[in-house]
């Protein structure tokens, strides 16, 4: 653990931890140091050199230099103000200075900047040469407006892991010798390298998460849908939280009238985020439209729900809700008995009870935040890229920036992921075949457990080592005399020499067979402990492969074991933005049975946010509500679009015969039992402060519950197929985690319902893309669509299941893996 410092940055005394960067201790001082190309959360780039200040009397980049104990800094002196307004004069040279078209005035850095240091006249000029515009995936590229800051090469590289952007060489006329004598020399080395560099796009490597745009600070990264939609200026921010996956993250829907014409209907234009604190997914950014567009309440239509409702045996529905919203059914459930179906939520409950009956607390203790800041991280049963982006960002952010060693477990091999990392050394990618989490969960008790680790265990453990023997090299040095002629004299003389004898060396070990479960060898136990020499910090990420898994209960009781006897602090994905908070206020049934209704959920009679059913209720980008989400907070989000038509709340009234004017009113009333506060909507906070505290909502109170030690050891099953079948998997496409990201502009084009496969598995089954198949498992058989994802290798195909009225649930029993015969159509 690093120690904390004092240090006196223009005279302000501030405390810090020694090594962290003088311009993030200075950023949560409230002192203004500027800076174009850092970012807080990634490495510096020393691109821009605008941070140049004093440390004990010698110039420093304040992005790179670390703070020490007693240390004196000065943000600004004559020679930096010359050298900073040079640097902003050649980032000046050949600007195109169209700013009231370009959709970053108003909030351009370079423009700030420019104005900040008084830059009115120029000094430095080169010729320019043409560099034309470029589309990539989900946005527009304009080398005249990129100042090659290669903030955007940063945050893929170190927040992301995508890789998919780098400085490339471009062609240019050369700088005028006699500036290189006459110029600053920091403002001289940036501009040689901006005369001589552009961005580079790979878009096999692109995740479309708009990560990029988000941190560009001129214009020249632009979402292609929003370029000359709007001024930055004419647009109101509302805070909200990611609606689409279980970070929930705060984002901000950025909306004004929709034209003139229309000047009192409201639109969303784009969603940004503070990407100094957060990063977003795809579909947080860009599936920001799908808000259900009713003007007028359907009396007819809501009797009819009340009906429904009253007659129900089950209720359906998904975590894509509100925690107040799912107080609302549970209330519901308790008033007319029927059951209450949440799949995804009903196992994530069980899972997360089975866990806390071993550790005694209600919630897991790790959050995103912790894995960001961890030494060693390991991600088991969760298909990250697709699962949860924001996970694989901190998998990846841990290892890049903080030197952190990482495992990652999956059977489907991800050409994304390996990216991490340098592989072999800082990051292992090992794909096992399905059913083996429970030997790899055994094999982590193995390696990290304390001795107070239980005994049945530990027996078990024990019960599968063996002693082998293996050769080794090993050089040993030894001194040998040589007797030489001296040249000169003739004489014979003595003269001693070190030399290095290889010899060969039998070698005695200890083996357990957990190893062969996962097809790894005895190098597998080097490879850890070259990973964890040093270590102090230790996170591991479980994902739904284990939530769904056949043995779930004992892997989730293992999970509990690794928390309370292993210095790893556990985060269990919730599959869906809510889980957590539907599986914590809710009591859920496993089947549904008589008639039912559905709330954005095939049934009987439906009431959905899609416009496509019985009674149409508020998507989530026009309700105001809270999420649990990953790190275990409870968020606020705030509706952005109007909303006139029936809510769930109006339902609840009539049926509950009570007269509460709004759903938020419940926020407070949420179950102190589960950790909840009685804090209402109106008091929650949701925003990050310069010192990257996060102040959002609040956490939940961890309560102690009952534990044993009391565990049954069983075998792992086994995962075999017939040479005419092949291993299908139930995932999305990357960012489609719902029907609301498939309806937006940006993604309902990309939003493919059918089989995804590897270039490898196309060629063996003799498909291409588009080809039609029959799909045969789990004694259903379907037809659907062939897509090739060439980001994954490897013969498991995966099936996407966001659609509720194409069946592909189906085809798999509770696992997220299984095995079908596929022919085709």
């Amino acid at each position: 653990m690093s120690e904390l410092i004092s240090l006196e940055i223009d005279g302000k005394i501030c405390n810090a931890n020694e090594g962290e960067s003088l311009l993030n201790i200075a950023r949560a001082n409230g002192i203004f140091i500027p800076a174009i190309c850092y970012l807080t959360r990634c490495s510096p780039t020393l691109a821009c050199r605008l941070c140049l200040v004093e440390a004990d009397g010698k110039q420093v980049y304040a992005c790179n230099a670390k703070a020490k104990e007693g240390m004196q800094v000065k943000t600004t002196t004559e020679n930096i103000a010359k050298e900073r307004r040079a640097i902003m004069e050649v980032y000046d040279v050949n600007h195109p200075l169209q700013c009231g078209v370009c959709d970053q005035s108003g909030e351009c850095e370079l423009q700030n900047y420019t104005l900040y240091m008084k830059v009115d006249s120029q000094n430095y000029a080169i010729k320019d040469i043409p560099r034309p515009t470029q589309h990539w995936g989900v946005m527009n590229y304009d080398p005249g407006l990129c100042i090659v800051c290669e903030k955007c090469v940063t945050v893929c590289k170190d927040m992301i892991g995508s890789n998919a952007l780098s400085t490339v060489k471009r062609s240019s006329d050369a700088i005028e010798k006699t500036f290189k004598d006459s110029m600053p020399k920091d403002a001289y080395s940036m501009w040689n390298k901006l005369n001589k560099s552009l961005i580079g796009f790979d878009e096999n490597s692109c995740t479309d998460c708009g990560e990029c745009i988000s941190v560009c600070p001129v214009g020249a990264l632009v979402s292609h849908d929003f370029q000359y939609k709007s001024n930055a200026w004419e647009l109101t921010r509302i805070p909200a939280s990611n609606p689409h996956s279980s970070d929930c993250s705060l984002i901000y829907y950025e909306r004004k009238h929709e034209s003139i014409e229309k000047h009192n209907v409201l639109k969303i234009y784009r969603v940004t985020n503070d990407h100094h604190y957060v990063s977003l997914n795809g579909a947080a950014r860009f599936a920001y439209d799908f808000e259900n567009k009713v003007q007028v309440k359907n009396e007819v239509a809501f009797n009819s729900a009340i009906e429904a409702f009253q007659k129900a045996t089950s209720v359906k529905f998904n975590s894509f809700i509100t925690n107040e919203e799912a107080l609302l059914l549970q209330k519901l459930k308790e008033k007319l008995g029927f059951k209450l179906i949440n799949e995804d939520a009903f196992k994530y409950q069980r899972f997360l009870k089975a866990f806390s009956s071993v550790t005694g607390n209600s919630l897991y203790k790790g959050s995103l935040k912790e894995v960001h800041n961890a030494d060693f991280v390991i991600s088991l049963g969760s298909f990250l890229k697709h699962d949860l982006p924001n996970a694989r960002y901190a998998f990846n952010n841990t290892i890049v920036t903080n030197k952190a060693n990482g495992l990652y477990f999956h059977p489907i091999v991800d050409k994304i992921v390996e990216k991490i990392g340098k592989k072999g050394k800082s990051s292992e990618f090992i794909y096992h075949k399905p059913l083996k989490e429970e030997a790899i969960l055994y094999l982590i008790l193995d390696l990290f457990a304390n001795e107070n680790l239980p005994l049945n265990i530990k027996e078990y453990l024990e019960s599968l080592k063996e002693k082998r023997v293996k050769t080794v090299i090993e050089t040993k040095k030894e001194q040998v005399i040589e007797k030489v002629i001296d040249e000169q004299t003739g004489e014979e003389k003595e003269v001693k020499k070190i030399i290095s004898k290889d010899e060969e060396k039998q070698v005695e070990y200890i083996y357990s067979k957990l190893l062969d479960e996962i097809e790894q060898n005895e190098s597998f136990y080097e490879l850890i402990s070259s990973m964890i020499d040093k270590k102090q910090s230790f996170s591991l990420i479980i994902g739904e492969d284990l939530i769904t898994h056949p043995n779930w209960e004992t892997l989730a009781k293992l999970c509990g074991l690794i928390e309370k006897y292993t210095n790893f602090n556990l985060v269990i994905i919730p599959t869906k933005t809510n889980t957590l908070g539907v599986s914590l206020i809710c009591e859920l049934d496993e089947k549904a049975d008589g008639f039912i209704v559905g709330y954005n959920e095939k049934a009987d009679f439906e009431l959905s946010a899609l416009g496509d059913a019985d009674l149409d209720i508020p998507a989530l980008n026009q309700q105001e509500g809270t999420f649990v989400n990953i790190d275990k907070r409870v968020v606020p989000t705030n509706a952005a679009l109007p909303y006139k038509g029936y809510t769930l709340n109006d339902i609840a009234n009539k049926l509950l015969e009570q007269e509460i004017e709004y759903t938020i009113k419940y926020t407070q009333a949420l179950p102190l039992k589960k950790g909840f506060k009685a804090i209402c909507f109106d008091d929650l906070s949701n925003y990050f402060s310069n010192d990257m505290q996060e102040n959002r909502g609040y956490l939940l109170d961890v309560m102690e519950v009952s534990s044993s030690e009391e565990f049954t050891i069983s075998s792992s099953e086994q995962f075999s197929k017939t040479q005419e079948e092949i291993t299908i998997y139930k995932a999305n496409p990357i960012n489609v985690f719902n029907e609301f990201v498939a309806i937006s502009h940006e993604f309902k084009e990309k939003a493919k319902t059918g089989i995804y496969l590897s270039k490898a598995l196309l060629e063996k089954l003799c498909l291409n893309e588009k080809d039609s198949v029959n799909i045969s498992a789990n004694g259903k058989t379907l037809k659907l669509e062939v897509y090739f994802d060439d980001q994954i290798d490897g013969e498991i195909a995966y099936i996407s299941t966001f659609d509720k009225n194409i069946k592909t649930k189906e085809l798999f029993d509770s696992y997220r893996f299984n095995k079908a015969v596929i022919s085709k159509a």
